[in-house]
């Protein structure tokens, strides 16, 4: 299937790529690069650019001093590849872990050397949310034999959890490509422990886990988080992300309602991470 890039310039950027990042998740679009001027969204179907103003907070910005532009590219699928080879670039967690793809050479290794193949899914250690999960669980007192990976995309949480000295680690994501990347990264580094189902939660049956990892988005973890209090060991952690700064609020009073306790919120470049506990 071919790719749809929204080329789109923003005047202020921010707030507006903040909101506007929000918005186009819930139309559809799956993945977000920022640049200098705005943002770069994809999405898998063709949307009319009209339509697209109408349906988003676009439409409102001439009363908000706001201007924008926006240029629509068609990405042939057999591009993406190539394309992350040649953006993918070696990741540093701190000191804690240096995450590379198999055709880097000679990059100098701290901490844990994780290996990802880039391809289309999500979890190269690139974006915010992905940096502050993996640093997360090196901050952890302990990690428990039984985690869970919601969404695991490349498998990186995964892989970084069974190194980190996960016993038993089940990974899902709803895409069978993902799903099949994470299998071969987790071939790649070693990992003999960990298992990739496709599906949403509901894949996830009778079982309990000491951790469970969500890097997805606001709406999905709300949609979520019944299922991850049921599926959690008592004291138990669940470590989120995917969301704006501005969302913690929400996912905080949303998770104490089902009797989690925040322990841990962190930011990184607006994006943030939330860790509670059962």
């Amino acid at each position: 299937m071919d790719t749809f890039e929204f080329k789109i310039s923003l005047q202020p950027k921010f707030p507006w790529n903040e909101i506007l990042i929000q918005e186009l998740t819930k139309l559809g679009f799956d993945s977000f690069v920022e640049d200098e001027n705005g943002i770069l969204a994809y999405i898998q179907q063709d949307i009319d650019v009209k339509k697209l103003c109408d349906k988003t907070s676009l439409s409102e910005s001439e009363q908000k001093g706001f201007t924008f532009s926006i240029e629509k590219n068609l990405i042939p699928q057999k591009n993406w590849n190539e394309e992350w080879e040649k953006g993918f670039h070696p990741v540093q967690v701190e000191d804690y872990a240096t995450v590379i793809a198999p055709f880097h050479k000679g990059v100098v290794i701290k901490g844990m050397e994780i290996i990802i193949q880039p391809q289309m899914s999500f979890g190269t250690g690139h974006h915010q949310t992905t940096w502050l999960m993996t640093k997360a669980l090196f901050e952890l007192n302990h990690i428990p034999e039984d985690v869970l990976d919601v969404g695991t995309g490349t498998g990186i949480l995964s892989i970084v959890s069974e190194k980190l000295g996960a016993k038993r680690i089940l990974g899902t994501d709803i895409e069978e490509w993902a799903v099949e990347n994470a299998k071969e990264n987790a071939r790649r580094n070693n990992c003999n422990h960990i298992e990739v189902r496709c599906g949403d939660i509901d894949v996830v049956k009778e079982e309990k886990f000491g951790l469970i990892l969500a890097n997805i988005n606001k709406n999905v973890l709300l949609s979520h988080m019944e299922n991850y209090v049921n599926l959690l060991e008592n004291e138990g952690m669940l470590l989120l992300s995917g969301f704006f700064v501005t969302d913690v609020g929400e996912l905080v009073a949303d998770a104490q309602k089902h009797g989690l306790k925040s322990f841990l919120t962190e930011e990184k470049e607006g994006w943030a991470i939330i860790g509670l506990k059962k």
